[in-house]
This record gives structure tokens, C-alpha cells and sequence, in this order.
């Protein structure tokens, strides 16, 4: 009778172990996890947000416990416009503060924005509004003549004390605007893009 050694013969199948398949096929999947966990938070960190509404100041658009997708690139390769829906810093929160605002854009660098009679005007012009239900109920201001760099911003909601904006803070300067809310992700009853 011929002994044979550990050594794989040629022709011979080498059998694996179980546990060593077991083994493998976890790691895989752990390193898989690992890189789409690193992904994320990358992502997290440089390109969107997910930001949560708290309050009342941006009905009848958005509403509180809402969760917003935010856009943290869009104004690093491009520029805010009028009516774009903002997470920005509270400027009146001071510098070492973190306390976010969800505003609108109204006014751009250049523009004269004033309210008067309820209604809002830019550059002279009524603004139609259909994103909001009620007139300017804070009183009258303006006009505001928006200087370069900067923008004016207003929550949706024209309620009597409803919004903290720049009626209050003034013109808020680009590096103060986080990102641009693209839609609302949750509930997902409400999902629509802003």
C-alpha cells in the first residue's frame, strides 16, 4: 500500500474546510461594510445633510419634525438664486454658537427688497408668492438696498413673530449658507422636491 503525504497530488481535488470559507466570506463582507460606512460618512461630511425642521417659521412649506436632504456642494459650484430654500448658521447666534435657521432666499446682492401694506417688493416689483398663505403681518420695513455678497432671507411663514430673518439680523453673507434643501425626505407622505 502507497503512502501519499499532505501534499495536494496532481489530478486530486484539494478540499477546503468549512470554517475557513466561513472565515473568508465574513471578512468580505465586513470590508464591504467598512468602505460603504467610510463612503457615507465622507459623503456626510462634505456633500449632503440630512437637517430635521424645528418650529414654525417656514409653514405652510415645510413643517416641524420634517427631515430635509441639504445640498452642501450646490453653492461651493454654484451660486445661491432667489427662492432657494437655505440651511444657514443664525447670525444673531454668535461666533462659537451652532444653531441653524431654514429660510428663503428673497433678496440677491444688487436688490432692493421692502415690505409694505402686507405685500413683499423687489426692486419696485409686487413678488408673487405662492409658497406662502398669509400677507407681511410683522408691519412695514424697508426698502433694504442688499449689498454685494450677501443675501436677504425670510421663512415662509408672514405670521405676526412667526420668522427670525433678515428683518431682524439684516443681509446674510454667502459663507453664513450651509447648503440648499433639495426635498424633504421624511415623512415620506410628504416627500417633494423644494
Amino acid at each position: 500500500m502507497k503512502q501519499t503525504s499532505g501534499i495536494p497530488q496532481p489530478g486530486r481535488s484539494r478540499s477546503v474546510k468549512p470554517e475557513s470559507v466561513w472565515r473568508r466570506e465574513l471578512w468580505e463582507w465586513l470590508r464591504a461594510l467598512g468602505i460603504a460606512f467610510t463612503i457615507v460618512i465622507l459623503l456626510w461630511a462634505f456633500v449632503f445633510r440630512l437637517s430635521t425642521v424645528k418650529g414654525e417659521s417656514m409653514e405652510p412649506t415645510l413643517y416641524e419634525h420634517e427631515w430635509l436632504f441639504v445640498n452642501k456642494v450646490a453653492y461651493e459650484l454654484g451660486q445661491p438664486k432667489a427662492g432657494d430654500v437655505v440651511i444657514l448658521k443664525d447670525p444673531s447666534d454668535g461666533p462659537d454658537k451652532k444653531k441653524f435657521l431654514v429660510k428663503r432666499i428673497i433678496g440677491m446682492p444688487g436688490d432692493t427688497v421692502e415690505g409694505k401694506g402686507g405685500q413683499l417688493y423687489v426692486n419696485g416689483e409686487l413678488r408673487v408668492e405662492p409658497y406662502t398663505d398669509s400677507s407681511i403681518e410683522d408691519g412695514d420695513f424697508g426698502p433694504i438696498k442688499v449689498e454685494d455678497g450677501k443675501y436677504f432671507i425670510m421663512g415662509d411663514n408672514r405670521r405676526l413673530g412667526a420668522s427670525k430673518d433678515s428683518r431682524t439680523f439684516g443681509e446674510v453673507p454667502k459663507s453664513l449658507l450651509l447648503g440648499r434643501t433639495e426635498f424633504i425626505m421624511w415623512p415620506i407622505v410628504r416627500w417633494k422636491r423644494l
